[in-house]
Order: structure tokens, then sequence, then C-alpha cells
């Protein structure tokens, strides 16, 4: 996304092309200056002392069966107090808390913008779409006036009418033969196909008021969509494009910045750190909902690879402005590469770059270099600065990776990437560690509240403030952590009675597991369990093969209906688990988090093995090997916590609703025997009622079955 210029095109700038699609973006508002320092909470939009225990009962009383929650009300009293003493705020809020109201009620009493960020659209789509709109409605009779809120997106999500204006032109150089596809290159039907895509989506540009791709009902495909939208990177501010004025990117921020609650996601606001602060409106106090999954977030942004189809697209973009035998330099490093990424097993590259992959390295960041010479500097008078400026964003970045790998710092790890599916390989470098760039750029002039429903482990704070970047003190004695120099943490538990609504069974009897897919022994479990129940089961696993094992084993034994990720977009398969009582659904990660099912229909939740890292897993792996190269144990500092925060996610998709009522089935049995690591997993999972024995567990779904 980029923030370079608001300003309208440069006068002499040819806008013709521009007027199919014309529009008028209402300019933002101009903050009044003050020489002193504008105090948090201040009810500027609330004109009174309305407090946030005041909104949010507001909001709770206009909900139908709505009643007040101690531990939501607890929330909203930390947080004002947190706001009030400029202290950070990490919020543990179990499921059925309430913690999106517990948190947008106070942050209406703070002056300015309130940021909240997300990490899932799904948590995004609740704010936008329910919880902000019904709080508008309930706490307006006492604001004297309606509380506004947008959704801040980055820019590739809004669609680009420069862009746009030359989709056709770029349709057979960027799009017809690129390789990392499946099945290899594009036909001429798909290419037909891409061409009506292309063609609907400028019949929906000179329609929508947004340009956002979440209102285009049907959606277009990726390939279609990267024609029309426009990457930060590539960006040539609004001044030097001739579209600028009708900018949908930057009338959303527009929006964002008169707005009184800002809604984005972890992404961006990594983005927005990385880049200096320049991207979300200025505000004093930021929401991190979904907190446990920032740090991954932010790893993520820093992340960046080299890829032999990038290099080849951003040759053919390039070359119009480029001298033949500098094209030809761009391609030599990109074939260079494909050899070098060929030869390469994938992997942690923990010896440094094997030769070949240095060898190419070194030609594409002398290559890139010249070309990005040869293009010089875009100029407002340039014939067409948007390709330009996209065809030198391509050629700084890939340049810039290459040098990074170069590098070989010790604060990054670099590895290579091979799915044999698609057939695609990439070099890919990212942070060891990303605490510190959080320590220096999360928490600067802004009052942060981190919560989630997954904050602490083994009953901690300690471990989820580290990877923050929070100062944690030496402890003095074996109480846990719960404050530091400028947070402080609280845990408001849930209203739900775990240990009367669920059962956590471990099958401690089980083998060991040591193979990779689905023991028979845990199968014969499994089986028997769902069985008791006739259905209703979520299956957790902790690889796809044994997800398949599962699927086969219950249709080759029973007559339920079995439901596996892969075999139908993933909103189906849930929605049928949901509809279809007898239904089991298995499936791999994405189940673990993504799934919302109260009531009866989900009453087992099945975890085949503990969640560990897997050894191949290259950031896991470099960061356990930096432990234990410092004297600690990497297992213990890095694979224990990654394995909490994701059981605790996974076993959390049991209980949803005060009604509800089930069985979480640990098929592993290293969650009772392990005498390191099994209380410490245990004590970060809701306090259900604990049993080892199987037919406790059995007894139970069986009356479950009955009822």
């Amino acid at each position: 996304m980029s923030d370079r210029d608001d300003a309208a095109p440069p006068a002499g700038k040819p806008a013709v092309a521009a007027d199919r699609y014309r529009r008028t973006v209402t300019p933002p508002r101009t903050a009044t200056d003050s020489a002193s320092p504008v105090p948090l909470i201040g009810n500027r939009r609330s004109g009174g002392g309305v407090t946030g225990a005041d909104l949010l009962a507001a909001a709770v009383s206009a909900v139908p069966g709505g009643a007040a929650r101690p531990g939501q009300q607890e929330m909203t009293a930390a947080i004002e107090a947190a706001v009030t003493a400029r202290e950070h705020l990490l919020v543990q809020a179990g499921t059925g808390t309430g913690k999106s109201l517990a948190y947008l009620a106070p942050a209406l009493t703070v002056n300015g913008p309130v940021v909240v960020s997300t990490a899932t659209l799904a948590l995004q789509s609740q704010l936008v779409d329910h919880d902000l709109p019904r709080l508008a409605d309930a706490v307006e009779p006492l604001l004297g006036r309606r509380p506004t809120f947008a959704v801040l997106k980055g820019r590739h999500h809004y669609l680009c009418l420069a862009r746009l204006d030359n989709a056709t032109e770029e349709e057979p150089g960027d799009t017809l033969f690129d390789a990392p596809r499946p099945g290899g290159t594009t036909w001429l039907g798909e290419a037909g196909r891409l061409g009506r895509q292309v063609q609907r989506l400028r019949d929906w540009a000179e329609k929508t008021d947004t340009g956002d791709r979440d209102e285009l009902d049907p959606g277009v495909d990726e390939q279609a969509w990267r024609l029309v939208s426009m990457p930060a990177r590539e960006c040539v501010g609004a001044a030097r494009c001739p579209f600028g004025a009708e900018c949908f990117a930057d009338a959303s921020r527009a929006r964002a910045r008169e707005a009184d609650v800002v809604v984005t996601n972890h992404s961006l606001l990594a983005v927005d750190m990385l880049a200096g602060r320049h991207i979300v409106p200025p505000h004093q106090l930021l929401i991190v909902d979904e907190a446990h999954e920032l740090a991954d977030r932010v790893s993520s942004a820093a992340q960046a690879e080299l890829v032999p189809e990038s290099i080849d697209r951003s040759t053919r973009q390039a070359r119009p402005l480029l001298r033949p035998e500098t094209a030809e330099a761009l391609t030599a490093a990109g074939d260079a590469l494909a050899v070098g990424l060929a030869e390469a097993p994938a992997g942690r590259l923990t010896t440094g770059l094997p030769t070949p992959l240095r060898e190419a390295c070194t030609l594409l960041d002398a290559a890139t270099r010249a070309a990005l010479d040869a293009i010089g500097e875009v100029k407002a008078d340039d014939p067409d600065p948007v390709r330009k400026q996209q065809a030198k964003a391509v050629l700084d970045e890939l340049s810039g990776t290459a040098q990074r790998l170069l590098e070989e710092a010790d604060h990054d790890v670099a590895w290579v990437e091979r799915n044999d599916t698609t057939g695609r390989r990439a070099l890919v470098v990212a942070p060891l560690s990303v605490a510190g760039t959080l320590a220096t750029h999360l928490y600067e002039e802004r009052t942060v509240v981190a919560t989630s429903a997954t904050l602490t482990l083994g009953g901690r704070f300690d471990s989820v403030a580290r990877a923050l970047g929070l100062e944690v003190p030496t402890a003095t004695s074996e109480a846990p952590v719960t404050s530091g120099p400028d947070w402080q943490s609280l845990d408001v538990g849930s209203p739900f009675d775990y240990a009367r609504q669920g059962i956590l069974y471990v099958a401690a009897h089980l083998p060991r597991p040591s193979v990779s897919g689905l023991p028979d022994a845990a199968g014969t479990e499994l089986l028997e369990l769902v069985k008791a129940l006739g259905g209703r089961t979520l299956g957790l696993f902790s690889s796809r093969r044994a997800a398949q094992q599962a699927a086969e084993l219950l249709r080759e034994r029973t007559d339920l209906p079995v439901l596996l990720q892969g075999e139908q977009a993933l909103p189906l398969l849930v929605r049928r688990f949901r509809e279809e009582q007898a239904s089991c659904l298995f499936g791999v990660m994405s189940l673990w988090q993504g799934v919302d099912v109260p009531g009866d229909a989900c009453q087992l939740v099945v975890v085949d093995r503990l969640p560990f890292p897997r050894p191949d897993e290259p950031l896991a792996a470099a960061r356990a090997a930096a432990v234990d190269a410092n004297g600690g144990s990497g297992f213990a500092a890095v694979s224990v916590p990654i394995a909490a925060v994701r059981l605790a996610q996974g076993v959390g998709r049991l209980i949803r609703a005060t009604g509800d009522r089930g069985v979480v089935a640990v098929l592993d049995s290293r969650l009772e025997t392990a005498r390191g690591y099994g209380p410490f997993l245990r004590r970060s999972l809701p306090p259900f009622w604990y049993t080892t024995r199987p037919d406790v567990a059995r007894g139970a779904l069986e009356r479950l079955a009955k009822a």
C-alpha cells in the first residue's frame, strides 16, 4: 500500500483513459493541530462522562436475551485502566466471554481513531457485519451520535483502474504462459475464460463504489485479479497516476482516517510496522485480537523468496525499458536459479547457500542493479509512469532479496521449498525471531491491548509476552510472571463450566506414536469412540495421510457420512457437518482454528497426536537449534509452546456455547505419560473433567447419543 502522494494528477498529464471509470473521492478531513498532548481518554466523541462500562451495558441490553458477564465487564474496566495509565495489556478471554464487545465499548471513549487488528477474515467479518453495527445502534443515544467504523485492507484487495485500463495488453505477457500453475501452461480455453473475467471486472468497475474484491459476487480467480490489482510496491502514487483521483485504495484509507474504529488484519499491521507506520491511520490505542497469531504474521511479512518464474515475469515486464544485453542478464540469472533449485534438496540450509544457489543470487544481484540503473527514476513526464514504477519495484525487491540471502546473517533463516504437485520451487529467507521487531515497532506511541482465548501457556503469560517483544522480568519464585515494566496481564476466564460441560479423555493405554499416518491402535480407538456417539465428530489430524486413513476406516466400518477436508470447499464441508447431525468431519491444521459449530452437531473432538512442529518446519527447527546452541532446550522453549497453542485452539472447538456438552479425546498417550511437558500442555487447556479411562469416555458418549 502506497502513501506517497494524495494529490491530483500533475498538470498536463493525459487522463482521457481514466474517464471511463471517473468518480469523485471525498477528501479526508484535516485534523486540527494541537500544541499539547491529547489525553487518551477525554470523551471527545462521547461529549460527557460516558464510560466504557456504560457503553458495554447499553450494548449488552440491546442483544435479545443479553446478560452482563463478569469477565466481559472486568476486561472492559482493565482496558480503560490500561489506556489511562498508558500501559500495555495482555488479556486472555475464554470462548463465550464476549471479548469483542468488551474491547469495542471502551474503544469508543478514546480520543482519535482506535485500530482493531484480527488474524482471520471470519473475525473481521463478524466485527464489521455484526458487532460494530449492533454496538453503534445501541450506544448512539448515549453518545449523541452514531459511531463510525471502516475496514482497512492491503492495496492489492482493491481494483486498480490503472491496471484495469492496461489489462488486455498485459494478458499475453503476464498470464498465458506463467509456469507455476498445476498442469503447466494456460491453454486457449483458459485464456478465453480469463478474458471474460476481465471484461466482467470492467463492467463491475463502472458500478462499484469501493472496488473491494470481497464485494465482487461471484468472484474471479487469482490470475484474473492479479491483472487488475496493484501491489503496494508497484504503486506510483496518486500524483503520478492518471487515475489517482479515483483510487479505490486511497479512498478506503481516507474513510479509515475519518472513522472512530478501524478494523484491519495482522498482515497489514505487520507491513505497517515494517514500513515505518505510515499505512494505518495515526492512533493512540491498538487492540490486537487473536494475538497468539501476531508474531507468525509479522514473520511472514518479513519473509522474502526467489522464484524462477517471478524473475522471468519481471524480466518480461522490464524488457521494453532495457537494452537487450541487460534483459538477457536477468534471464540468465533466472535460469541459474532454476538449475540451483533443481539440484538442492528441500529443507533448511544449515551450512550456507550451496554454490549453485550462491552463484545464482550473485548473478541476480548484479543483473537487477544494472537494470535499475538503466531504468532510472520515475518522472512526472514519463510516458507511462505506472509501468515504469511496476518494473522498478519488482526488480528492487529481487535485488534486496538476493543481497539478503548472500549476506547469510545470523538473524535470518534460509531454506528451499519444493511442491511436487505444482512443480513450484523457491529459495526463501525469513527472520529467526521477530520479538525485537515487535519490541521496537509495535508499542511506540500507542497503548496495545493484546487478547485471545489462548494467551497463557501452561497457565502463564510469560511465553507469549516474550514472543510479542515485551520485557519479562526474571522470576524470583515459582509464581508465574504476570506483569513487566510497562505491561499488565489479566485472565478473565470463561462463562462456561468446562468441568460439567466436557470431558478431556487421554488414551494413555495407547502406544507412543512413532510412525507417520494413523497407527492401527489409534484407528481402533477412534472407531469405538465415534460408534459410541453415532457421528457428530470433528477429527483434527496431524497429517493429511492420517486424516485420509481415518476417513477410509470409518467409511469401511460404519454407515456414517464422513466428510474429508480437500474433497470439497471447506465452507461447504463445515455447513454439511453442521446440518447433517450424524456426520464426521476430518481434516488438518486449518480445521484446528477455523470451525465454529455450537450445539449437538459437534460433541466429540478427536486429536490424533500432539501437534508439535514437524522436524522439517524450517523456522521452528532453526529457532530450536538456536536455543540448543545457547545451552537451553529448543524442544521445551520452541516446540512445546507451539504445540500448546495449537492444542488449545483445537480443543476449543468443542464447547462453543453454554448448552454444549461433549468429549475431547486425545489419542496420544504422551499428554498423560510425558512428565516433562504433559502437565504443561494440560494446564494450557480449558479445565475439563479429566480421565484416562476409555470406558468412562465411551459411556459419556453413549449417554449423549441417547439424550
